[in-house]
């Protein structure tokens, strides 16, 4: 196990302040908490090598908005998108992946409106918003009904290939295809239908000449994470698929999940599988005898879950010698990597740069665009420059940042520490980051320990990482130890650890939290009598499983979280619906697992915020579970926003949302006084 002493701290300028945990005053507030929560959902280049962002704006109610990178130092990032548009796409439940392509041969954005999920074409190449207006590329259907996704340029015809979710027909059962939309019709035309019959499509991918078209699919009941298959369509001379091939996912002996295929500019079609090891990794396909061969074998992760669409990560460099290059990033144990490998020599050579968590490469002109973070940077993009050998990089300059004045308060953060700890099953481990209570002004008394906050993640087929985040720094900067888990069915570690979920959510997940809780206890980095946890989506369900069906938690808050499973299955969204299946196990399980059903095993304080125009986790879940515990006599709140969807886009609700845990954690568990000004919500059963 690792050690989890703190390391040495430089001598202290002033003297600080004795006080107990949990009370300290932080610069790190949740104003400037709300105010860094930008997300970022996708990059670009134009024909200039100028970066192109889709960032979110939590203080204009979470628009998202396309901005272009300043092209003179000192100014800031020019925006793209007119003030009544917003970028987003709803297909899939997408959280706007895939919702714009730029055409740098031609400087022409795509992007799909969120309040009509109509396309829209926009030139880049003019000085102004006002001389770009987006011009509609698809049909209005009176509503947002029918939306798009995760498209390519097709030159070759002149249309925008792209998945299409219709709703059409049926709300709660739309119809997903592959389809070509005109680019220069006079008359807005229905688009056409390139390739259908699967439940679920990504990734549609031409090569250079426009004659073959690489896509995944799959269908129910499994994720693209579970199993999927790579095809090869080709195209004829008037633009249709006349013939496919299947290049991976295709022997039913062997489950795997092929994703993110890519076109090098001879041809070859590159795509990552865990076909092997079971995991994520570089692999390529032999048209000519339809063989699929590996690129690069190791143990670690090179792709992630499909949740979202435009994930891109790894880029194809054609080096001087003609062969191909692949700049990719790589997760192991907690960690990413950023590399070139050489698909001749079956080498890998490591970049140094500070990011420790990497999500999407862009390819600039001569460098990379890499979107990561790390302990010290907030999510950000980075201009990575390489050397004439493509091995070394060479500069490292932040263009993008989510929150770039957040350095002023390095002296506040608590850098995270990865802890291994043992689960339940007997030689069993799994995987957590441990923040320790970090504040210059002040200290605690030796005999104290702090209080812990522990998060589930969503997904569950999702991650935590150690980056920095400041919310997190909120909590730790006020004193609270905290603790993200990786619980058994995480992404980042390869499909064994992935599948220790499967007919097992609500078992795994809570066993691994309360051990990591019970773990940090003997350990003396805690106190056992001030155990808290939190989770949004899934991570809410397994916090409401924890307080429901074990006592090592004193208090919870469930961020639009699942109480009733029977209840989600049937009013989730397509891609999930057939998920939770997978997941829960028999009927008898749906119950067993569901703590609205349990009530009376519930014992200590919940607070609950739900959005009420969530579709995946239907707002009654929230409701159903607050008026429960508050007939049974249980401390209970119910925060609701008027606006906000499966997750918190708002700056006045992210801030609002932080501010009313810490204070009802606080008032109900923690015994001490906060030192911000906040008036607390009023909490049935107590106040």
């Amino acid at each position: 196990m690792q050690d989890l002493k703190p390391t040495a701290t430089s001598p202290l300028e002033v003297k600080q302040i004795t006080a107990p945990y949990g009370s300290w005053k932080s610069p790190i507030t949740t104003e400037v908490v709300s105010a860094a929560s930008k997300l970022l959902a996708g990059t670009a280049v134009d024909s200039l090598g100028h970066l192109i962002c889709l960032e979110s704006r939590p203080n204009e109610s979470g628009r998202m908005v396309v901005v272009r990178e300043p092209e003179r130092a000192g100014e800031g990032p020019v925006d793209i998108t007119p003030k009544e548009y917003a970028v987003r796409t709803v297909a899939q439940g997408s959280e706007s992946g895939g919702a714009f392509r730029v055409s740098a041969d031609t400087d022409t954005l795509i992007f799909s409106n969120y309040s009509d999920q109509r396309l829209y074409k926009q030139p880049l190449t003019s000085s102004t918003i006002d001389d770009s207006s987006p011009t509609p590329l698809t049909p209005d259907y009176g509503g947002p009904i029918v939306s798009y996704a995760d498209g390519v340029f097709d030159a070759r015809f002149n249309r925008y290939i792209t998945l299409r979710e219709d709703a059409r027909q049926s709300t709660s059962d739309p119809i997903t295809t592959i389809v070509a939309v005109e680019l220069d019709s006079t008359d807005i035309r229905e688009p056409e239908v390139l390739v259908g019959g699967s439940d679920f499509y990504a990734f549609p991918r031409l090569d250079r000449k426009g004659e073959r078209l690489a896509w995944i699919e799959w269908s129910h009941p499994n994720m693209p994470w579970d199993k999927a298959q790579l095809l090869v369509g080709y195209i004829s001379e008037i633009g249709e698929v006349y013939k496919r091939i299947c290049v991976a996912g295709c022997d039913p002996a062997i489950r795997e999940s092929p994703t993110e295929p890519k076109w090098s500019s001879k041809g070859e079609l590159f795509f990552i599988t865990d076909r092997q090891n079971g995991y994520w990794n570089l692999y390529k396909w032999v048209e000519s005898n339809n063989e699929v061969i590996s690129v690069y074998s190791w143990d670690a992760e090179f792709s992630r879950p499909l949740w979202n669409f435009g994930m891109n990560s790894y880029e194809l460099i054609q080096s001087h010698e003609q062969n191909i290059l692949i700049a990719c990033s790589y997760r192991q144990n907690g960690r990413s990597y950023l590399g070139i490998l050489d698909d001749v020599q079956s080498s890998f050579s490591v970049l140094n740069i500070p990011f420790t968590d990497i999500d999407n490469i862009t390819l600039g002109i001569n460098c990379l665009y890499v979107e990561g973070a790390s302990e010290v940077h907030p999510l950000s993009v980075a201009k990575v420059t390489l050397d004439d050998h493509k091995s070394i990089a060479v500069a490292f300059k932040i263009i993008w940042s989510s929150s770039p004045d957040c350095l002023k308060y390095k002296s506040y953060f608590s850098l995270p520490k990865v802890i291994r700890f043992p689960t339940e099953v007997p030689g069993q481990t799994a995987f957590a980051y441990f923040y320790i209570p970090s504040n210059p002004d002040y200290q605690a008394t030796q005999e104290e320990k702090p209080p812990l906050l522990l998060q589930a993640h969503g997904g569950p087929t999702f991650e935590s990482c150690g980056i920095l985040n400041l919310s997190i720094q909120y909590w730790t900067s006020l004193g609270w130890a905290f603790v993200a888990v990786n619980y058994g069915g995480s992404s980042g570690y390869g499909r064994e650890y992935r599948e220790r979920l499967l007919r097992k959510w609500g078992i795994v997940d809570v066993n691994d939290c309360c051990s990591c809780a019970r773990y940090l206890v003997d350990s003396g980095k805690v106190d056992g009598k001030r155990l808290c946890i939190t989770g949004d989506s899934a991570g809410g369900y397994t916090t409401l499983a924890a307080l429901a069906f074990r006592d090592t938690f004193k208090a919870g808050a469930s961020l639009y979280g699942i109480a009733d499973l029977t209840m989600l299955r049937a009013e989730t969204q397509k891609f999930e619906s057939h998920y939770i299946d997978n997941l829960v196990g028999s009927e008898k399980d749906y119950f067993e697992k569901s703590p609205i059903n349990f009530i009376d095993r519930f014992c200590c304080p919940i607070i609950l915020f739900q959005g009420l125009e969530d579709k995946s986790v239907p707002p009654v879940q929230a409701r159903t579970i607050y008026h429960a515990l508050k007939d049974k006599g249980l401390p209970v709140a119910l925060v609701e926003y008027e606006g906000e969807q499966h997750g918190f886009r708002k700056a006045e609700n992210i801030k609002f949302t932080l501010e009313q845990q810490m204070v009802f954690f606080a008032r109900l568990v923690g015994h001490f006084k906060v030192a911000d000004d906040i008036t607390p919500i009023k909490i049935d059963n107590f106040d």
